[in-house]
């Protein structure tokens, strides 16, 4: 086990003392699976890890660590990308994991809202919601893993933001732990609600760096009576943003998903599996994965078979899935991109978003930029056109050497920022800064920004003891940085 300093061991004994004895892990093999996260890109021992069971004993374990003054990180299921949930301050920090805390406290579908403690995996929160014949609308690929707490503390997003929003509209109320123990109650189901500041959206996608998020109120709606899944091949991007605006226009607000897959990423696919064969009759640059639900009397399939037909000027070639099963595989090659891209090794990953009318310019802007400047560098592009959101991640050619991977990185990240910039757009949409996006952050970051989101955690965290040096440097960061 790693030595931890004499001050550090007397406070944790101090901690341990005044907890139940069951809560810690403190065995180098048990805390393994707390030390890293889901890309396999971020490591840190824990100087601890702590499991409380309930709001109460939380509150009671972070009372005791700003009495000791011993930094906190907690964590979900680790599915995040930029490392904001892996023990790194210098000092060592406590994990606290929100994993026994999962139970689905109520769900109620006449106010259609649940509410679910921070632990609880999002599959199973959204099976909750569909015994009660509704839907929990936050949807991605880590939904078996992930943790209704992380949802929250990141703002995920997903495949229906295009429908439903962020995360950040989805909930309602919020009950939070804050770094000097005390419990926060917003947890309300009400639809309207106008009483002064809302407090509970600074704690949303603040990556857990002002308090622990210990149970969420989140909108659930209809459970949908059909869904229809769609693929179809284009020439290009930008046919693929004209034949959105029309989805948008045609299939209205039925309109759940429309996902972009450029020609690389169905290669990547089908070659990660044997059973995923090429979905049309002929490859095509450009694909669209559209998914559209109603519930009622709407012909759903009908809309969609109309839609296209219109479309036909646009779409080269498609097919609509002629059951659940066949829409499935039609996803699995969605999926399948995304677990095969890095063919098991590292790689990029960038997690980009413009305003929708600048999505074709800045993809084509992006590759030009790169194939000029870094030809080595392979390309794996998608994304969530309905939102803007771009996902243009960058694999090793199969011959590099590992050791000029950080390199190929490094550079090839600053080509994309660069494009961002130009085309005013944001260097996360989704997964948050944490540590691993920070420096660019901060540096595109205008000063008044950062003096009001440093007098925030001020005020939430003033002794900087809760995620310390994520999103924003770390006050010992900063006072060497002014040296």
């Amino acid at each position: 086990m790693n030595a931890v300093p004499p001050l550090q061991e007397r406070a944790l004994a101090a901690l341990s003392a005044a907890m139940p004895a069951d809560m810690f892990l403190t065995d180098d093999e048990a805390m393994d699976r707390y030390s890293r996260d889901w890309s396999g890109d971020h490591y840190g021992r824990p100087l601890a890890v702590a499991r409380p069971r309930s709001t109460e004993e939380l509150s009671r374990l972070m009372k005791c660590c700003h009495d000791q003054q011993i930094h906190v990180v907690p964590q979900g299921g680790l599915t995040g990308l930029v490392g904001a949930a892996v023990p790194t301050y210098p000092g060592g920090e406590v994990v606290v994991s929100l994993e026994r805390m999962n139970k689905v406290r109520s769900v109620n579908p006449i106010d259609f809202a649940m509410v679910v403690e921070a632990g609880c995996i999002l599959e199973d929160a959204k099976r909750h919601a569909e015994a009660a014949d509704c839907v929990l609308p936050i949807t991605f690929g880590a939904q078996g893993t992930c943790r209704i707490g992380g949802n929250v503390a990141t703002n995920a997003g997903g495949f229906n933001v295009l429908r439903y929003g962020m995360t950040r509209e989805l909930v309602l109320g919020l009950e939070v732990v804050l770094a000097d123990g005390r419990i926060w109650n917003g947890l309300r189901t009400l639809r309207k609600d106008n009483r002064g500041y809302d407090l509970k959206q600074l704690f949303i996608g603040s990556e857990g760096t002002l308090g622990i998020v210990t149970a969420v109120a989140l909108k659930i709606f209809p459970k949908p009576e059909q869904v229809e899944t769609a693929l179809v091949g284009l020439q290009s991007v930008e046919a693929a943003m004209q034949l959105y605006a029309r989805a948008r226009r045609q299939c209205s607000d039925l309109l759940t998903a429309f996902e972009l897959i450029l020609r690389g990423g169905i290669e990547i696919a089908i070659n990660a599996r044997k059973d995923l064969h090429d979905p049309l009759g002929s490859p095509y640059p450009v694909y669209v994965l559209i998914e559209a639900s109603a519930a009622g009397r709407v012909d759903l399939r009908a809309l969609l078979e109309g839609f296209l037909a219109d479309a036909s000027d646009l779409v080269l070639d498609g097919v609509i899935a002629g059951s659940k099963a066949q829409a499935d595989r039609l996803w699995l090659l969605r999926e399948m991109m995304v677990e095969a891209q890095g063919r098991g090794g590292r790689y990029l990953r960038t997690d980009v978003s413009v305003s929708i009318s600048s999505l074709a310019a800045f993809v084509s802007d992006a590759l030009d930029a790169l194939a000029k400047m870094h030809p080595d560098a392979i390309a794996v592009t998608y994304g969530h056109v309905g939102d803007g959101n771009i996902h243009l991640n960058i694999v090793p050619p199969v011959d590099m050497p590992a050791n000029r991977f950080d390199d190929l990185f490094h550079a090839t990240e600053e080509v994309i920022f660069d494009v961002i910039d130009k085309h005013g757009g944001s260097i996360s949409a989704e997964h948050g800064i944490g540590r691993v996006k920070q420096a660019a952050f901060l540096k595109r970051a205008d000063h008044l920004t950062l003096e009001l989101s440093r007098r925030i955690k001020d005020a939430f965290d003033p002794k900087h003891l809760l995620s310390e040096g994520r999103i924003l440097a770390s006050v010992e960061g900063e006072a060497k940085g002014s040296e």
